[in-house]
């Protein structure tokens, strides 16, 4: 099943990328670069539902483990779950501060200098140091910083830095790591609050409003043609009597006759766009797409009361900042801690569930994105327009969605920290 579910997030992505590229201005290296990083960040968002899943798999109803499940077969998955963690994430820190970078400076560059391609990948690489930098500089705060030195009086400067070194080594690098992650998810967060939040609410609007019509849109079209015929014979009817048009009129007449082809090319679109089948079937399912409409805006309250009591939770119960906020067992029960256990006696409701709701973020995250734009403060830098959207926008997006992506599988514990952290595992009281 997995390579089936491999192919067909690689179909989607190539397809969500072609629909939104530019036609005049795709160029290969960023096209593959945004269907590769779009892929990444869907596989990354689906690897916690398969997280779940094979650690509660091992065990029977009863709570003892299966008897294929021994000491070896349980911790082989545990750890080929964790490696599945850790080369997704390094990928996820591969794209974000290398690769998506150079590609945009690349193609930044190409646009600037048509010259020799050498010195476009020298520029280009110059300007991703920056972003390897700060990625050293992670790695290395996440690798020596956060380590319990102990205080020993009569040890050396010498042997404190070799016992980091000792440190680092026996973590084989795993806490550099960690740090770096977590500082991206950190940026996660912010984008989340920008773009996930916009578009747990754009969505459903959108749904519900729909679009305009093409036959609405054909007869304002219409309209204009009218007003815009009428326009150039007040001017023509100027020089009946044979006096020549002035050179204001002559340029009015020539902009008039310029918006008059423009109008007619839009109308025989909208004509064809009204005539297709797609259009048709648009209309037939109106109604559905209200009734989605309605369900996401519930399901996100859902979340929000979920979030909201969750987070209160731990701040009313939990050991404080110094443990990070940890909390042993539910004293605020939300809604989805409640529904996921229910719907764990029917195989398999629970799975279908929490998959939903990590592909339910990613969705409304890329309808935010596409809805918004990419803004750097107050300042739009691109927008995200169906057949339109220029290369560098497209690798905007998808650093966006990886970041989120960081996010959202942290924030799926806090939706339901009981199921999430267990799945429906069972233990024997003893």
């Amino acid at each position: 099943i997995f390579p089936c579910v491999f192919q067909a997030i690689l179909i989607f992505c190539w397809v969500y990328v072609r629909k939104y590229q530019s036609r005049r201005e795709s160029e290969v290296i960023s096209t593959i670069t945004a269907i590769f990083a779009l892929a990444v960040a869907l596989i990354s968002s689906a690897l916690l539902p398969v997280d779940i899943f094979l650690v509660s798999y091992m065990k029977n109803q009863n709570g003892t483990f299966k008897d294929w499940a021994d000491a070896n077969v349980s911790r082989q998955i545990e750890d080929t779950v964790l490696y599945g963690y850790y080369t997704l994430y390094s990928i996820i820190l591969f794209c974000v501060f290398l690769w998506i970078p150079f590609v945009y400076f690349y193609y930044e560059e190409k646009e600037e200098d048509d010259g020799n391609t050498c010195s476009q990948v020298k520029t280009a690489f110059k300007y991703t140091l920056g972003f390897i930098t700060i990625c050293a500089v992670l790695l290395l705060i996440g690798a020596f910083v956060p380590l319990d030195i102990p205080n020993k009086n009569n040890s050396t400067e010498w042997e404190k830095v070799k016992l980091l070194f000792e440190e680092f080594g026996s973590s084989h690098g795993l806490t550099a790591l960690s740090f770096s992650i977590s500082s991206l998810t950190v940026i996660g967060m912010l984008a989340a609050i920008t773009y996930t939040a916009y578009g747990m609410s754009a969505l459903p609007l959108n749904l519900i409003k729909g679009t305009t019509s093409a036959a609405y849109e054909r007869l304002e079209n219409t309209e204009d043609i009218e007003e815009v015929e009428q326009h150039l014979l007040r001017i023509k009817s100027k020089c009946r009597d044979g006096r020549p048009l002035s050179s204001r009129d002559r340029q009015s007449v020539q902009q008039l006759e310029e918006r008059l082809r423009t109008l007619r090319r839009r109308e025989r679109h909208l004509e064809s766009i009204e005539k297709s089948w797609c259009t048709k079937f648009c209309e037939a399912i109106r109604p559905l797409k209200i009734v989605w409409g309605v369900f996401f805006i519930i399901v996100a309250l859902l979340f929000t009361v979920s979030l909201f009591l969750s987070n209160l939770d731990k701040a009313l119960h939990s050991a404080g900042f110094d443990s990070g906020f940890i909390i042993l067992g539910t004293n605020l029960t939300n809604p989805l801690n409640m529904l996921l256990p229910v719907l764990q006696t029917v195989f398999p409701l629970d799975y279908i569930l929490i998959t939903t709701i990590v592909m339910y973020f990613i969705f409304t995250s890329m309808a935010g994105i596409r809805n918004m734009g990419i803004w750097f403060f107050w300042t739009r830098l691109y927008k995200i327009r169906r057949g339109k959207t220029r290369p560098q926008a497209l690798l905007f997006l998808c650093m966006i969605l990886l970041l989120i992506v960081l996010h959202t599988s942290y924030m799926i514990y806090s939706l339901a920290p009981q199921y999430v952290m267990y799945g429906s595992q069972k233990y024997l009281v003893q």
